[in-house]
C-alpha cells in the first residue's frame, strides 16, 4: 500500500505554473530561491501563493509561502490523509527517489 499516486513515472514531467493542478497533496519543484530544485509537498494554495513543506527542513508547523510562478507541478501526488507527521511527509518524498538523503 503506497503514499502516493504516480500520474506519470518521469517526476522530471513538470508543468510550471499550472494553479488548477495545485490541490493539497501535490508535489511541487521549487524553481528558484534557497530550496531551487528541490521537491516539496503542498499543504494549500492561497490566491497567488502556494504553501509547501518537505517534512525535514520546511515543517508543517512552519511552511513556506512562494508565488505559484516560482514552482512546477510534478505529476506525483501524496495521499493526504496518511501524512498528518512531519516525518511520513519525509519518508513519502524519500521514497519517490526525488528528495536528497
Amino acid at each position: 500500500n503506497s503514499n502516493y499516486t504516480v500520474w506519470s513515472s518521469n517526476t522530471d514531467n513538470c508543468i510550471r505554473g499550472l494553479p488548477m493542478n495545485l490541490a493539497k497533496g501535490t508535489v511541487v519543484k521549487s524553481l528558484c530561491g534557497r530550496d531551487k530544485n528541490k521537491y516539496f509537498y503542498v499543504l494549500d494554495k492561497q490566491g497567488d501563493y502556494v504553501l509547501y513543506c518537505d517534512g525535514c527542513v520546511r515543517k508543517l508547523e512552519k511552511p513556506k509561502r512562494k508565488k505559484v510562478k516560482h514552482v512546477m507541478v510534478t505529476r506525483v501526488k501524496l495521499q493526504t490523509e496518511t501524512l498528518q507527521v512531519n516525518k511520513h511527509i519525509e519518508k513519502a518524498l524519500k521514497s519517490l527517489n526525488i528528495m536528497e538523503e
